[in-house]
């Protein structure tokens, strides 16, 4: 199990997600995390809907903190967003989950929900493991 506390300060470091766009890491475990979003005015498009680009980074941070560590580092080789449904909710949430494991590939899926309990987007991503030096 990892010490989220732990894991906020590493990502601090990533400051797009964190300071600019707001999103937050509320649980964490190895291949595991869920991470939140208060939306406001800054994450909406022209025609008032939840930017494309708001939930990507939302996913992308999740499989960020579910498969990066200070000792270990994956980069994200090939992701594929399904958006299902403009949310309605003042909250996102993005849940990580490992589906296979491997040497050098991984690969994980994210599910966004909103407060109301609304699934949002659909994340299938694959990482590679780079070794570090």
């Amino acid at each position: 199990m990892r010490n989220i506390e732990d894991v906020r300060r590493f990502f601090e470091g990533d400051r797009y997600a964190v300071e600019v766009t707001g999103v937050k890491i509320d649980e964490v475990d190895d291949c595991y995390s869920k991470c939140s979003l208060e939306l406001d005015e800054r994450h909406y498009g022209a025609h008032g809907q939840v930017m494309g680009g708001v939930m990507f980074t939302l996913a992308d941070f999740a499989f960020a903190v579910a498969t990066n560590t200070p000792e270990s580092f994956t980069a994200t080789a090939d992701s594929h967003i399904s958006y299902l449904t403009s949310s309605r909710g003042k909250k996102l949430f993005a849940e990580c989950k490992k589906i296979k494991e491997g040497r050098k590939l991984c690969f994980y899926e994210i599910t966004i929900t909103d407060d109301l309990g609304v699934e949002i987007a659909v994340i299938s991503t694959t990482g590679f493991h780079i070794s570090a030096k």
